[in-house]
This record gives C-alpha cells, sequence and structure tokens, in this order.
C-alpha cells in the first residue's frame, strides 16, 4: 500500500510519515519546506520505502512522484502557526496558505479521484473562530470574521472542507475531514510561535514568559502521539467516509494555567507579563470528541504533564 504525505516533513506531518513506514507502507513525502524542515525525516530518509519530492501542491503535481499511483492521500500541507512573529507563521504566508488549501486541495482530490484513492483532509479548529459553544461539535457551524487577519487560514480551511465535501458528493471519491486541535511534541519548531513552544523556549532561559490577554482564554492539547493514532483510526476506518471528526484533547486548560505547569516542570526562575491579546484570538477552543470516542473507540492515552516533559526533554536536548 503506497500513501502520499503532502506536508510530510512539517511537525505533524513527519509523525505520521515515521508511522507510516513502520507500518509498512512505501510514503511518498511532498513538501515545498515554507514551513516544514526535511531534518524532521532523518529517522526513514533513507528507507527504501520512503521517498522525498520537494513540490509545492498548488502547483500541478508531476505524475513521475506517483507513476505507479497511490492508495491514500494525506493533505496536511499548510503554515499553521498563527504568531506573526514567527516566520513560519500563516500570516507571514497568506497567499501560499490560500493557495495551498484551495487550489492544492483540489489537485489531491483530483489525484485521489483518479486512483480511486483514500483521502484526508487536514482542517483545523480554527474553523470554528471565536466559538459562542464550547465544547465544540462537528455539527456547529462556527464564529468566523471572514475577512480578519486570521482569514487567510480560516476561511481557507472551511473552502478545503467545502471542496473536499463536493468530490464525496459528486464524484464519490472517498473523503474523511479531520479538525486538529492544539497538538505538541518532538519535531516542533523553535521558532514555531505557538504557546507551548514559546512557553517552554521562554522557561528554558528563564526568560519572562509571555501571556497575550489575561491568560484566561482556555485550550486543549493533544501530544503527537495520541493525534498520530487519532489520524490513521480516520484514513483506515470504513466509518469515516464522507464524515468529520474532531482530533485532539479534550482537556481544558487556562494560558495562565499551562504556564504554571511549565514554569514548575522545567523548575525556571521565569516570571509572568502580560501583552494584549492579538486580534480574532479565540476565547476558549476545546473538541467535543463523542463522536471520535464512539465510532471509532478512541480515548486519549497522553496526559498533558506527561507529554509536557517529553517535549520538554526534547528541547533540553538540543536537536530542534
Amino acid at each position: 500500500m503506497r500513501a502520499l504525505v503532502a506536508g510530510g516533513a512539517g511537525f505533524i506531518g513527519s509523525h505520521l510519515c515515521d508511522r507510516l513506514i513502520a507500518d509498512g507502507l512505501e510514503v511518498v513525502c511532498v513538501d515545498n519546506l515554507i514551513t516544514g524542515n526535511f531534518n524532521n525525516l532523518d529517522k526513514i530518509k533513507n528507507s527504501p520505502l520512503f521517498k522525498f519530492f520537494k513540490a509545492d501542491v498548488s502547483a500541478p503535481i508531476d505524475p513521475e512522484i506517483i507513476p505507479d499511483g497511490v492508495d491514500l492521500i494525506f493533505h496536511l500541507a499548510s503554515p499553521a502557526s498563527p504568531n506573526p512573529r514567527s516566520p513560519l507563521s500563516y500570516l507571514n504566508h497568506p497567499f501560499e496558505t490560500l493557495s495551498v488549501n484551495s487550489i492544492g486541495t483540489r489537485n489531491l482530490l483530483y489525484l485521489a479521484q483518479m486512483y480511486h484513492a483514500k483521502f484526508l483532509f487536514a482542517s483545523t479548529s480554527e474553523i470554528y473562530g471565536d466559538p459562542k459553544i464550547s465544547p465544540q461539535k462537528e455539527d456547529y457551524w462556527g464564529n468566523v470574521n471572514p475577512n480578519g487577519l486570521r482569514s487567510c487560514y480560516d476561511e481557507a480551511k472551511r473552502f478545503g472542507e467545502a471542496l473536499t465535501m463536493a468530490y464525496y458528493r459528486k464524484f464519490k471519491t472517498d473523503v474523511r475531514i479531520v479538525r486538529i486541535f492544539n497538538t505538541y511534541g518532538p519535531k516542533m519548531d523553535k521558532r514555531d510561535g505557538r504557546v507551548i513552544v514559546n512557553f517552554i523556549n521562554q522557561a528554558l532561559e528563564n526568560k519572562p514568559i509571555t501571556i497575550y490577554g489575561q491568560g484566561s482564554q482556555t485550550r486543549s492539547f493533544c501530544y503527537i502521539s495520541d493525534l498520530i493514532e487519532q489520524l490513521n483510526l480516520a484514513m483506515f476506518d470504513p466509518k469515516t467516509t464522507g464524515e468529520v471528526f474532531n482530533l485532539g484533547n479534550d482537556h481544558e486548560f487556562t494560558i495562565k494555567r499551562l504556564a504554571d505547569l511549565i514554569i514548575t516542570l522545567t523548575d525556571s526562575q521565569s516570571k509572568i507579563i502580560y501583552e494584549d491579546l492579538p486580534e480574532d484570538d479565540p476565547t476558549n477552543r476545546c473538541p467535543n470528541l463523542k463522536k471520535l470516542e464512539n465510532v471509532l473507540n478512541y480515548f486519549l492515552h497522553v496526559s498533558l504533564r506527561d507529554g509536557l516533559l517529553k517535549t520538554i526533554a526534547y528541547f533540553r536536548s538540543g536537536i530542534v
């Protein structure tokens, strides 16, 4: 069985490639390396089951990448960090973000239709915007600013979902959509700019930890190994065709509580400072995972404390 992983050199994509290779699948990884890192693939880059192509799926896809076809397509290609201070942020790559989630999605869906491949679109919790309900269920339509600062990502993902479902309804393409909530773990880029990376970096250097707003806003944090299990179930279980699933962790934490925990786990001398909340930053973000649990029988394995300890050890190792 052969899988194409678009965005496979990124944080989540590289962990997925590792898992697929470990399970004996052939993997074709396509990444333009705008936010991905080829070093994330060190574990598998010499495997006979693995091929890497530096390419942008927003451009026409060279058929030589998969001359013998493909059975599975994971579309994880997109900048994802909302922090404008990060060079990896979608705010610094707005056109690439819009393109990869629209044109890139259509290019990959065309391949899925051509090869009768199973297709997974990695959407995001951001499609819920600043939600009016919590936790967020898959049938909630969201509260999104369509032309706000974050719209290049939010609306691109919403369009990608619509396009995916159009292929399902028009061509019966075997698709599924997953909405990924905050995920963390080893292989995150030190420059990523997302909250766990920032807090760990600052804590390890005993620098002030920056909280935007008062820290009362909430997030839920999923360790990468749990997310990879969820992604695999979403792709391979036949009950997921034409369905949308929230993926992540449904244990909600305030940002202030997260900062305090990281200070404790790193034995840091850091103090907390507060800055203004960014535009359109959601006040809460937590998935309802009942559909994941009831349909796919998946329950979380890694606690936030245990996951943070593994992630802190990775950042301390200097590999980043």
